[in-house]
């Protein structure tokens, strides 16, 4: 009889692309995502939560990159022959659920969503395969009205998060107005189109000379290898560039006490770009109504401006875009000092839900980098509390498992967060290493002596490792880390002792 072959132990690793998060990760994100969801929920939005798996027709083949069918998302096959796939934003879900159900959503339908997206991509520093969005989006509004509120409502969320006006840029252009231009400098759609469009969205990394490369015959990229370009002509990339640096036109001359701003400084410069072109010129319109809606709102220059350099990459947009750029310098992984950069952007999508339905739905929306912005505020001491655990309540004697649990009860009842040490009680030392391991504020200790006696030790584990670490014996006495109180008194002691910290 063969030898059976021991099974080998599979590796405790996570794959790569992914992460894991845990307490106070997820306890940070979920009090900023509470944040956006109220503001999401003062401008009239309701929550919508979709399913993570749709059909891959569903999806459509919208990511940036992407020529291959399949390519950029997790798909397999079901026996019927069906494809499906991890959902790879939010918005293509909220297309599906807009035609399915549009006899019974209102409309405008007004929706905000919060959960993670998957992209099957090459991984690398600070790009996931696994990765939160939030969203917010109205579908049935033709009305730059809408995409003026999507800008206004993401620089309060900004604010609201704790990004301070002067920290933060949401940048608005307009595909339109892109499309004008290209119409002027004789560059035809489909393909050329594409790779033009790929190419000018790397202006923020690879600056004007970079773009002149990628959109002419080409560029090295850092790496060594060749990316070749979109083969435009001289004058065609001039019409480009000339685009790209609309929003840098010269300021003098421009008076707001004359009725005159940096936007329509701007204006002017693209109506020259454009030539006669129509839908440049009702991208153009677009934008001024925007600016108007918004300045009647009371927002500035210094929180939403017109930015030709923003163009999204993303190839369902039809008008407007936007996206929030951090202003503030951080240091990275290798030491360099650099801007934060995009933590946000959205646009119209007029023609997604026609996929479905054959006709024209407009809508427009936002998404909101969740990680990015997370680590964008802890970098700047926002949401980096320290995260308190749970009391514990200690365990002297195992026979009396039920008065412990019974404490904890009590100080759950009050609105205390509560634990009974579960593992092997017979070293205390153990659990209060525990206790420190948990991070936990407080520890409850109740021997024989003290039951009788019908009262607890509460040990103020804070104050505990102050003392240890800078006071004097003088000190330590002045202010003993653990004290008796009552057994009926226990939940109301612990409150004060939590309320004192903070």
């Amino acid at each position: 009889m063969a030898r059976q072959t021991k099974q080998p132990r599979p590796r405790a690793e996570r794959p790569k692309g992914f992460r894991d998060y845990f307490g106070t990760e997820v306890t940070a994100r979920a009090k900023m995502l509470r944040v956006i969801a109220e503001i999401y929920h003062r401008h009239g939005f309701d929550p919508l939560d979709t399913s993570a798996v749709e059909t891959l027709d569903a999806l459509g083949t919208y990511l940036p990159d992407v020529d291959r069918p399949n390519a950029g998302v997790f798909a397999w096959q079901e026996e019927e022959g069906t494809w499906l796939a991890l959902r790879y934003d939010m918005t293509a879900p909220l297309a599906r659920v807009a035609a399915q159900f549009r006899n019974d959503l209102p409309n405008p339908y007004r929706r905000f969503t919060m959960g993670p997206v998957w992209r099957n991509e090459k991984p690398g520093p600070g790009r996931f395969r696994q990765f939160y969005q939030c969203d917010a989006d109205t579908v049935g509004a033709a009305s730059m009205a809408a995409d003026a509120e999507m800008c206004a409502m993401l620089a309060d969320t900004l604010e609201a998060v704790g990004i301070p006006r002067g920290d933060y840029i949401v940048r608005v252009n307009n595909r339109k107005v892109l499309n004008g231009v290209m119409e002027a400098a004789g560059i035809g759609g489909g393909d050329t189109y594409d790779a033009v469009l790929r190419q000018i969205d790397k202006f923020d990394k690879v600056g004007e000379a970079g773009v002149r490369d990628l959109l002419g015959k080409g560029r090295l990229d850092a790496s060594g290898a060749f990316i070749d370009g979109a083969g435009l002509g001289e004058e065609q990339i001039a019409f480009v560039i000339g685009f790209l640096q609309a929003s840098d036109c010269d300021t003098e001359g421009i008076d707001a006490t004359r009725g005159t701003t940096r936007t329509d400084g701007v204006l002017s410069s693209l109506r020259t770009l454009i030539g006669n072109s129509k839908v440049g010129a009702e991208g153009i319109a677009e934008l001024e109504t925007i600016a108007e809606l918004l300045a009647a709102q009371g927002y500035g220059e210094d929180q939403i401006v017109i930015d030709t350099s923003v163009v999204r990459g993303l190839g369902y947009y039809t008008g407007p875009v936007y996206e929030a750029t951090l202003t503030f310098n951080i240091t990275d992984e290798q030491g360099h000092r650099r801007q934060f950069g995009s933590i946000a952007g959205g646009g119209r999508y007029d023609d997604l839900v026609r996929r479905f339905t054959g006709q024209e739905v407009p809508a427009t929306g936002m998404s909101i980098g969740v990680d990015r912005l997370l680590a964008a505020l802890q970098s700047r001491g926002k949401h980096n509390d320290p995260a308190h655990g749970p009391v514990i309540v200690t365990v002297m004697d195992r026979n009396r498992m039920a008065d412990y649990q019974a404490m904890a009860a009590t100080l759950r009842r009050a609105g205390i967060r509560a634990e009974v040490y579960l593992g092997n009680p017979k070293s205390f030392g153990n659990q209060l290493k525990y206790a420190d391991k948990r991070q936990s504020p407080v520890a409850i200790i109740q021997g024989s002596d003290e039951a009788t006696r019908g009262v607890v030790q509460i040990k103020d584990l804070i104050l505990g490792a102050q003392i240890a670490q800078n006071a004097t014996l003088k000190e330590w006495r002045a202010q003993p880390a653990q004290r008796e109180v009552p057994l009926s008194d226990l939940a109301g002691a612990v409150r004060a002792l939590l309320d004192r910290h903070g």
